[in-house]
């Protein structure tokens, strides 16, 4: 037998189906994100990404209420006091209660449309980023990294759907639902809203996400790619995301 022939029986990578993907994101990554650089797709971790947030907002909505959030901010937030101050005290509560309903229905709906967008828009940026270290990655294969990378966020908005059952609705903010993160131990009220956003931004899943992206990257790009660089590839859009939230908290907070 000739070594053609030999190489030509090895059988190549076995392909992971898309519902063993999801187990190996979180606990194979290198293996599951060299499967998902060769065959890449998007649409599943995606949805349940979606389907997670959507249903946070729901049993939010359900069990707390979008007034107790609304009631929060008119408490601690002085944009929303000096706007309430013009509002004649008599039709404060109803002006309250239209804000709560509206909340109620744009938030679920607008994580549904915003979020494809959003991951396109971090999946544009991570490719020109990694496009100046010559990692000669295609955007399918940086889309579909993300993708799959934000299983973490499906884990983060479970265990949040969990916390808004077990814990004191008046106690609850919806704006930090897990004490995962630094700005669990700064004041909402008198902490620079521009270091608390960024605080409560960069939590544990936010930066797992990131490392998740980064192992995702180096394994789509192989040897063009370093891991520092996949990393650094994989924070710039997230840490710009932030800055901007940060900025328009301190504005308009």
């Amino acid at each position: 037998m000739t070594p053609e022939n030999v190489l030509a029986g090895e059988p190549g990578p076995v392909r992971m189906s898309e519902f063993s993907r999801i187990p190996g994101v979180l606990f194979e990554p290198g293996k599951t994100f060299e499967d998902i650089g060769r065959r890449p797709s998007w649409l599943m971790p995606l949805l349940l990404t979606i389907v997670a947030v959507v249903a946070f907002y729901v049993a939010y909505g359900q069990h707390v209420g979008f007034d107790k959030f609304v009631q929060q901010q008119a408490e601690t937030n002085p944009r929303m006091q000096q706007q309430m101050s013009q509002v004649p005290a008599e039709k404060r509560d109803q002006a309250m209660a239209t804000q709560a309903k509206v909340m109620s229905i744009a938030y679920p709906v607008g994580t549904a449309v915003v979020m494809p967008i959003m991951f396109v828009i971090s999946a544009a940026l991570t490719l020109a980023v990694a496009a100046m270290m010559s990692a000669g990655l295609k955007f399918k294969q940086v889309f579909a990294v993300i993708s799959w990378a934000s299983l973490v966020q499906v884990i983060k908005w479970l265990l949040a759907i969990v916390v808004v059952f077990l814990k004191n609705p008046n106690d609850f903010d919806l704006q930090n639902p897990l004490a995962f993160n630094l700005g669990a131990f700064m004041d909402p009220t008198t902490s620079s809203k521009f270091l608390r956003t960024i605080a409560v931004a960069l939590d544990a899943f936010a930066i797992w996400g990131i490392i998740l992206v980064a192992i995702g990257l180096k394994a789509a790009a192989g040897k063009r790619l370093s891991f520092g660089g996949a990393l650094f590839a994989a924070a710039a859009p997230t840490l710009l995301f932030v800055l901007l939230g940060a900025s328009a908290a301190a504005a308009f907070g």
